[in-house]
């Protein structure tokens, strides 16, 4: 079984350490401590292709797979992890609404959402579970 990674692969991992040694690493401490959210750094994922791992080149992503998606992410986390968990989430988002969204709702959102024009999240919390989502439970 062959684990080397594509070329393709490479180049994109190469990209994402690139990014994280010049744009995270360096005021990755200063964010945690301040709690700041770097919008504008965040919204740069948009052009580089990093906002829609997961998405349809038809609306805009990147039509990346898992191993890709997990090269960039190792990558942006060695840099910050916080933006690196965040952007994990924003394209687990934009996924879901391609997979499972209807050709309307991914005509509408995916393109903002891999532009970084809009940002996506989840909030996921219940007293009794915190965020343990196989805890949760509904009335």
């Amino acid at each position: 079984m062959d684990f080397s990674l594509s070329e393709e692969q490479i180049a994109i991992q190469e990209m994402a350490r690139g990014f994280a040694a010049d744009n995270l690493a360096p005021k990755a401490i200063e964010w945690d401590e301040t709690g700041h959210f770097p919008i504008d750094v965040v919204r740069s994922f948009g052009p580089l292709g990093l906002a829609g791992i997961y998405v349809s080149e038809d609306v805009g992503g990147s039509g990346l797979g898992r191993l890709d998606a997990v090269l960039i992410f190792e990558a942006l986390a060695h840099g910050c992890p916080s933006i690196g968990s965040f952007l994990s989430i924003h394209n687990m988002v934009g996924g879901m609404i391609d997979k499972f969204g209807t050709q309307e709702q991914r005509q509408k959102w995916l393109p903002k959402m891999c532009s970084m024009e809009i940002l996506a999240s989840y909030c996921l919390t219940e007293p009794g579970s915190g965020s343990d989502a196989a805890a949760l439970k509904t009335k």
